[in-house]
């Protein structure tokens, strides 16, 4: 009874996706993908699911927050404590989020000071030209942070000579305004972007009428030289900083209240690649120097507390072979990670300050052959030296099946791992107290999938069903009655996470098209005997989104996005008895109109929520309700 009626709150949803579903002319099957292999490779190509979020959708949709645009993936989940900034957690298949690796332009860019997760809040959409995400086991490709999936945002490249302006004011006196400058010639490409967002925010605590804000500047540099047909030189930069308000439990009663807190932040990423392409043979070379930075400071009343600071430092090499039907690559990697805590004692017996690093040098390989001109398969292996946790090793199969040119059959199996982090090692502040003989985190996985194309190949159908145990799974939450504090531990048993994504896409008519999708997780921890669901993992999720074009100068964008009721933890006053509480299902539902006033200039009107849906992703951390944008865009 349950199963039934959770999905008639989704009816209009599922049935639309019964039927149809987007496709954009920039989603098609045979896209090229950067992310799900060691050299980019065509969609149809992997065995992986993959989606691709294209730039110019979330600028036509009014996006300011970018996890507004990851609620549409399948199989993720995302938690976000609050409005603009607010600490946001995404979950790949009922993984951990510090199981997801994300990229900017191929530069790693979780936080060895957050706990190894993305701080989603940091990110602006703006000079966004595509995300790649890649669900399953990538850890024999790219390492121990992506053990559950890997999203890769890439910035764009010049196209052209020009300049462009936009500005997009709306409620919550919000201001979201930047500019780019462009510059293209034969043998050399140059794109600059400046981007600047500010708000007041609303309360997000239950009680209370403070509001909390949130500030982002972002720029962004991209730019390539051609030495000549064979030699190139790539440089990517991307920097953040800015504060976000935020409220706390100061009272321990299990709520957070009104508190007049900020925490800054200061991000960079870069990376400086050099690419030789062999003339007329079968052998391509890339040496890439990789550089993340990250900042964090807390403030109270204006007073300085908490300083979290990592770095991460990449040499890789990176060499192909490919001949005929089959291709050999091969991954070189150094990595440096540095991570500083800094604070006051608060709590009697542990000192929080921290300054540890540790070093990792990999090795990967990856071996691609297609025996016949429907059926590839890849096979690809990692191995590790960590300083702190010696040898491990990685791996993935694949295969793709080609039955005809409208059906493919695809299948990934694989190992991955995730490392303890440093956080979980050494604590953190007030009653947090680190581990550190924690043991890295082991994962296997199998994926079985299914593309169909149909309607003259303007709609395709893609059916994936995956499973996935969890070995030494971390718990964070461990208590200990003697200290009265909190620890990590790696718990006995195996976590299981398992389920099932359905997405259609196909264009209706020249001027609509449609986009849907439905996840089924269920995602269960075991410690000895005892399984329990795990916390901020619906199992069903569902989203639509319907995209017409009445005229070739106006489009008119609407998405729904569906998430089921899930569970959460309540610490009450006293926090050795925990206790799991349910959020509400919810129903989000936005509407973006654009309209091109010349070939030059194009307005937006956004209004975000518009059923007003009064729901919370985190337990006690209320999120925005209704708001209205409007946008100019004017290029030069």
């Amino acid at each position: 009874m349950k199963i039934i009626s959770n999905y008639k709150k989704i009816g209009f949803i599922l049935f639309f996706s019964a039927s149809f579903s987007l496709a954009q002319s920039n989603q098609t099957i045979d896209e090229v993908i950067v992310s799900a292999s060691l050299t980019p490779l065509e969609r149809s190509e992997t065995g992986n699911s993959v989606t691709i979020i294209d730039g110019n959708l979330i600028r036509d949709r009014g996006v300011i927050n970018i996890s507004q645009i990851l609620r549409d993936v399948p199989g993720f989940a995302v938690s976000q404590s609050g409005g603009y900034g607010a600490q946001t957690q995404v979950r790949a298949r009922g993984a951990e989020s510090n199981h997801l690796l994300v990229l900017i332009d191929g530069v790693e860019a979780n936080d060895p000071s957050q706990n190894d997760e993305f701080v989603w809040g940091t990110v602006s959409i703006a000079d966004i030209e595509k995300i790649e995400v890649i669900r399953g086991p990538q850890s024999a490709i790219s390492g121990s942070d992506a053990l559950a999936g890997k999203v890769n945002i890439i910035t764009r490249s010049s196209d052209q000579n020009g300049a462009q302006v936009h500005s997009q004011l709306g409620s919550w006196n919000t201001h979201n305004s930047g500019f780019n400058f462009s510059r293209k010639d034969d043998n050399f490409h140059f794109r600059a972007g400046f981007n600047r967002m500010d708000s007041d925010g609303d309360n997000i605590s239950r009680d209370g009428n403070e509001n909390d804000g949130y500030q982002n500047t972002t720029m962004n540099l991209k730019s390539g030289y051609s030495l000549n047909p064979q030699l190139n030189v790539l440089l990517t930069a991307r920097k953040s900083e800015g504060t976000v308000d935020y409220d706390s439990d100061d009272n321990f009663d299990g709520l957070v209240e009104d508190q007049p807190k900020n925490s800054d932040f200061d991000n960079l990423t870069a990376k400086i690649k050099a690419t030789y392409l062999q003339a007329d043979g079968p052998w391509s070379h890339s040496f890439i120097i990789a550089e993340s930075q990250f900042d964090n400071a807390a403030y109270s009343g204006g007073v300085i507390g908490n300083i979290t600071a990592s770095q991460k430092s990449q040499l890789q090499y990176l060499g192909s072979y490919t001949e005929d039907s089959q291709s050999l690559s091969i991954l070189i990697e150094n990595e440096k990670e540095d991570w500083i805590q800094k604070g006051e004692i608060s709590y009697g017996i542990y000192d929080p300050n921290q300054n540890r690093m540790r070093e990792n040098d990999g090795l990967a390989l990856e071996y691609r052959y297609e025996p016949m001109n429907n059926f590839i398969v890849g096979l690809s292996g990692r191995y590790e030296d960590n300083s702190e946790f010696g040898s491990s090793s990685s791996y993935r199969s694949e295969f793709v099946y080609k039955k005809s040119e409208a059906m493919r059959i695809r299948g990934v199996f694989g190992k991955a791992i995730k490392n303890p982090t440093f956080t979980e090692r050494f604590g953190f502040y007030t009653n947090f107290l680190g581990n550190p003989n924690l043991v890295p985190e082991e994962s296997v996985s199998a994926e079985l999938g299914l593309d169909y194309t149909f309607a003259n190949n303007l709609v395709e159908m893609s059916f994936a069903i995956f499973d996935s145990d969890l070995e030494n799974e971390i718990n964070g939450f461990v208590y200990d009655p003697a200290t009265f504090a909190y620890t990590s531990a790696n718990i006995s048993g195996s976590s299981n996470r398992k389920g099932i994504e359905v997405t259609m896409s196909g264009e209706i008519s020249n001027a609509l098209s449609l986009n849907s999708s439905y996840t089924y997780v269920k995602s269960d921890q075991q410690d000895g005997d005892i399984t329990t669901r795990e916390i901020r993992r619906p199992e069903h999720m569902a989203s639509l989104g319907l995209y017409w074009m009445p005229s070739e100068a106006l489009n008119i964008i609407m998405n729904a996005q569906f998430v089921g009721s899930q569970f959460d933890t309540f610490y009450p006053p006293f926090p050795q008895n925990p206790e799991n509480v349910k959020l509400a299902d919810h129903t989000l539902v936005d509407i973006a109109i654009n309209y091109e006033m010349s070939e030059k200039m194009s307005v937006l009107l956004k209004i975000d929520n518009l059923l007003n849906d009064n729901y919370e992703e985190v337990f006690g951390y209320k999120t925005l309700g209704v708001g209205v944008s409007v946008g100019l865009r004017y290029q030069m």
